[in-house]
């Protein structure tokens, strides 16, 4: 398995990082030709999300019901296989928060092998 680490998508990758989109909704003023691949499956359903709302509070509840999607999510699959098909990759998201986001709850959950 390659090396996988999150990034904010308006900041820059570093040369030779396979960039992974895994927001369900494409970021404003991002171009396309910025991202590898949109995997927007992998991101949490409307649901989960706005549940969230990206409030500090509802984090917890965020993860537990993120996580239990990705459980059961076909993409995560494909993920892996892009994963193992190079050797960095990093997982692109457009929210402000570095710690409390979906793609750190989804290297998380790639990471303990769920």
């Amino acid at each position: 398995m390659g090396t996988v680490r999150i990034l904010r998508v308006y900041e820059e990758p570093e040369p030779g990082e396979y960039r992974v989109l895994v927001d369900r909704l494409w970021p404003r003023g991002i171009k396309k030709d910025n991202v590898d691949l949109w995997l927007k499956e992998a991101g949490p359903s409307t649901e989960v999300r706005n549940a969230f709302g990206h409030k500090e509070e509802n984090f917890e509840a965020f993860v537990r019901d993120y996580t239990a999607e990705l459980k059961d999510n076909p993409a995560v699959a494909q993920l892996r296989k892009v994963v193992a098909e190079h050797e960095e990759v990093v997982l692109l998201y457009g929210a402000k928060d570095h710690h409390e986001n979906q793609a750190a709850v989804l290297l998380d959950f790639l990471n303990n092998g769920s």
